[in-house]
């Protein structure tokens, strides 16, 4: 339900990250804080509007779909055959509902139809050319896969063909993937998680961004979050739930972070990050990669970094 505007109070909380990853270069860097603090920005004055959790986060995300920056959505990165296949998850902490879609080509905001799914049908999850039809029931555009391809994408899988790297954990070419936490004036929460997946992946490979618990999840007696990284390291040790597991167990966020992603460290070698907010509202932003494009939004100011130490601060308007 939406809150009258008198009762608006201080405990909104919005999180958004662009994926964890290595080697962006400095002016990449700038557009990718402007795209995060844009979508950080966004999910927020849904909250502020009175919009639910669910509502914010699936509006922060789409965001960034919508920004060719980020691997998901327009910008998503390529497949063995160069074709884009995307991923996304949502989840709402009041009752665990939860959408969610993989292998989805040809629309520009898997997020929203993840969270169609959820709304919409008996089940969680839908697939491929099921999730295709669904979509076009539901009147989503169908869009020309050019249209979500980008030049850097093009070069990146070119790069990544030259190179023949298999896919290593410990060495991850790219792990982008865009997510949002929130915390609405109701005290709900929800996550919302997307991605274009890992460049050069076999045709129909899914990673952790769709699956409930590992790419995300939200519970109002625990907190949410939204997972990046190295996706089969993150599906192997259930992160998103495994970081929650360990606040059921009195861990701060901050504490619970940090266990979890080193433990998916010292066990697999993988690589990561995440957001999380915590039914408190406290809320963290952690990586184990090189670096993790993050924004929060609190108490009408903004947060934004991409690596360790370069936290910038602003007023919102």
């Amino acid at each position: 339900r939406f809150c009258g505007a008198g009762s608006i109070d201080m405990s909104l909380v919005l999180v958004v990250h662009g994926g964890g990853g290595s080697n962006i270069s400095t002016d990449r860097k700038e557009r990718m804080r402007q795209g995060i603090a844009r979508a950080a920005t966004e999910g927020y004055n849904i909250l502020k509007e009175g919009g639910s959790a669910v509502d914010a986060v699936e509006g922060a995300v789409a965001v960034l779909e919508n920004d060719p920056e980020f691997n998901a959505g327009c910008g998503s990165v390529l497949n063995v055959n160069g074709d884009v296949e995307m991923d996304a998850s949502i989840m709402d902490g009041k009752n665990l509902s939860a959408g969610a879609v993989s292998a989805v080509r040809c629309i520009a905001n898997p997020i929203k139809l993840a969270r169609l799914v959820m709304e919409k049908t008996p089940h969680c999850f839908l697939t491929g050319h099921g999730a295709e039809k669904f979509a076009a029931d539901m009147g989503v555009p169908e869009i020309p896969v050019e249209k979500l391809i980008t030049e850097r994408s093009k070069k990146h899988l070119e790069k990544e063909k030259q190179e023949k790297g298999a896919e290593k954990p410990d060495c991850p070419k790219n792990t982008g993937t865009v997510g949002a936490v929130a915390m609405d004036c109701n005290g709900n929460l929800a996550y919302a998680t997307s991605t274009g997946g890992i460049v050069n992946k076999m045709i129909g490979r899914v990673g952790d961004s769709p699956c409930i618990g590992a790419g995300g999840y939200a519970d109002n007696n625990i907190g949410a979050i939204s997972t990046t990284g190295h996706g089969e390291s993150i599906l192997k040790v259930n992160l998103a739930r495994l970081t929650l597991f360990h606040i059921e167990q009195g861990k701060t966020a901050e504490e619970a972070a940090e266990l979890a992603l080193n433990y998916m460290k010292s066990k697999l070698k993988g690589l990561g990050g995440l957001i999380l907010i915590s039914k408190t509202g406290d809320w963290v932003a952690k990586w184990t990669s090189v670096s993790m494009p993050w924004a929060a939004a609190k108490d009408d100011k903004l947060q934004t970094g991409i690596d360790f130490g370069d936290t910038k601060i602003v007023d919102l308007p």
